[in-house]
């Protein structure tokens, strides 16, 4: 049947997620940090996603397409337990973890040192000539890796200066800003830390346009964090 259906333009897409997050049928998702419309049945076409898109990559088209499916959509809703927001990141499920020997009736251990060189760290609210950027190597973290991977301070936040964000709740595109710091300072590196939820993919295109923007030749490297504190192969 011929309807009208949202058409997204990947050029112009910053992989932010955040109409992934819009689209309550689940007919959106992140795919290599680009939005894509993965099943054309779940989409009613009343472009909630529309006004979400902060670059204005998701328009209207009238096409060949298959009918809307508000029963599969209810039956994929009930299926995959998703919180209202429809966003796949936001499923919620347990983590269940040994306990160590330590733990149990031990003395506790030695606090952990943090290895925190820098303040602020938030991505909005750090100077763009910040001294402590000269001669830096940066780490641009979604901040919930943190709190997923254990060891972070000491193999991600040593020996670099570290910036957190999030692209989903800041509801900002972080690329100006990150551009402007790798253009005016002496960055020698960049690690980029993610989650494997879609919704972080939007850190991980605006560094790489940052990067890309600033006319450096900087090394850098991408590494994602499993929801249950691993690091997996990129």
């Amino acid at each position: 049947m011929i309807r009208k259906i949202i058409k997204i333009d990947e050029e112009k897409c910053n992989g932010c997620g955040k109409c992934a997050a819009a689209c309550h049928e689940g007919a959106i998702e992140m795919v290599n940090g680009k939005a894509k419309l993965t099943r054309e049945d779940y989409c009613d076409g009343l472009g909630d996603c529309l006004p979400a898109c902060p670059v204005d990559a998701i328009s209207f088209e009238e096409r060949e397409a298959p009918a809307y499916d508000e029963a599969a959509v209810l039956a994929a809703k009930k299926a995959k337990e998703k919180l209202p927001c429809g966003c796949p990141g936001t499923n919620s499920r347990v983590i269940r973890r040994a306990e160590s020997a330590c733990s149990i009736g031990a003395a506790p251990a030695a606090p952990v040192t943090s290895r925190l060189s820098q303040w602020p760290v938030q991505i909005k609210l750090v100077p763009v000539n910040a001294p402590y950027f000269d001669g830096a190597n940066l780490l641009v973290a979604a901040d919930c890796t943190a709190y997923a991977y254990g060891n972070f301070h000491n193999e991600f936040i040593r020996n670099r200066v570290c910036l957190v964000g999030c692209p989903k709740l800041d509801m900002v595109d972080y690329a100006e800003k990150l551009t402007a710091i790798l253009a005016n300072n002496d960055i020698k590196s960049l690690t980029v830390v993610r989650m494997e939820v879609p919704c972080c993919g939007g850190i991980e295109n605006a560094a790489k346009r940052a990067l890309q923007a600033s006319g450096k030749f900087i090394p850098w490297q991408i590494v994602t964090i499993s929801t249950d504190g691993r690091i997996l192969e990129n």
